[in-house]
């Protein structure tokens, strides 16, 4: 599946992955007899900046949670007060066993893991609040990579049941020359996915490269042109084994397509909120209530059906818009999903038509 995949579930794997990084770096400073109790405080220190999703809901505003998630919490300027507020919180179950000079040390290390690998994946990390507002996404590592994160479990444990740093070393070691083959992977993947345009006559206005739900072979390729957004899947085998699978392409939203609009209204604002979390990357897709969706993700590499958007009720734009997902989980779309990371020929099938004035796809028929 394309980046993002099952809301919670994703997010909780999400979260432990962070904790996993800060158990692991804080082992690799850690002395023979404090392997173990590095483990726990760095995995508990990884987890607290994400504390920030448990005071963004809102019943109210949906959208609080897309402005305030990742955001000062993540960024590289708080992490000495992360650090130190893990430390103050843990302090009086850990001052027998370490003095509060090791247990900083320990908290600020775990808690700094956070930020930097949420900006590896896609999702937008707020990294340099508050010298910039840009959600910074480097787009080299899914949300959920399966590799990625049982290779640090093994390094925590073997450093824990071994009272030795050296096996986090070798941990952190793998957990960053993985780091380095994602970002090898999306500059070739950008290249690939640039020559694809240039094939078609596009003028690429910008492009973004996304790593697929849990590996780096296949990944999500979506640029704008002309006012269209083209999706397109790459499969980055080993040299002489890359494939392409054209996909869809749809119109990028504009106020202008919706007129009713009123401009100094709540909705108006939420589309603007909406737009910026989501880079520019939204499209309509109509309905009893448009849709407006952002089409950065897709359970699928090569769709433009959205996995969340927001609602948009023209007849009330005083309310706040609901923020919803959109999940596709049928057995089609996963195997469809399983033959392309294969580099299986497949064929396009559409679920769900849509009007040809917002969706312009390839032939069903045509076999790529």
């Amino acid at each position: 599946m394309s980046e993002a995949g099952k809301g919670g579930t994703i997010r909780a794997m999400d979260i432990v992955t962070q904790g996993l990084a800060g158990a692991v770096l804080a082992q690799s400073f850690s002395k023979n007899n404090e392997t173990r109790i590095a483990m726990v405080v760095g995995f508990l220190a990884g987890l607290l900046a994400d504390i920030d999703a448990l005071f963004t809901q809102s019943e109210v505003d949906p959208l609080l949670q897309l402005d305030f998630h990742r955001h000062f919490t993540h960024s590289i300027f708080f992490i000495p007060f992360g650090g130190l507020l893990a430390a103050a919180l843990m302090w009086p179950v850990v001052k027998k066993h370490l003095s509060f000079r090791r247990l900083l040390l320990f908290t600020i290390v775990g808690y700094a893991t956070s930020g930097v690998i949420d900006a590896c994946t896609s999702y937008g990390t707020s990294l340099l609040w508050p010298l910039s507002d840009q959600r910074i996404s480097w787009n080299i590592i899914s949300i959920l990579d399966p590799l990625f994160s049982m290779a640090l479990v093994a390094a925590i444990a073997f450093a824990a049941v071994k009272r030795t740093p050296r096996y986090a070393a070798f941990g952190l070691c793998f957990a960053i020359s993985y780091l380095l083959v994602g970002f090898s992977q999306h500059e070739r993947v950008e290249a690939m996915a640039m020559a694809l345009a240039e094939s078609r006559g596009h003028t690429v206005e910008r492009i973004e490269i996304k790593p697929t739900m849990g590996n780096l072979i296949l990944w999500r390729s979506i640029y704008e042109a002309d006012g269209y957004f083209y999706m397109d899947a790459i499969r980055a085998g080993l040299p002489g084994e890359e494939k392409q699978y054209a996909g869809e392409s749809v119109k990028r939203f504009e106020l202008s397509d919706l007129p009713e609009i009123i401009e100094d209204s709540v909705l108006a604002e939420d589309i603007k909120r909406f737009e910026f979390f989501s880079h520019g990357y939204i499209s309509l897709f109509p309905g009893e209530r448009p849709i407006l969706g952002d089409t950065r993700y897709s359970m699928l590499p090569t769709s433009v059906q959205p996995i969340w958007g927001i609602e948009l009720n023209l007849a009330d734009q005083q309310g706040h818009t609901p923020f919803n997902q959109f999940h596709d989980s049928s057995d089609l779309t996963r195997q469809t999903f399983i033959d392309m990371l294969l580099g299986e020929d497949i064929r396009i099938v559409k679920e769900g038509a849509k009007p040809e004035s917002q969706v312009m796809a390839d032939s069903p028929e045509k076999q790529i």
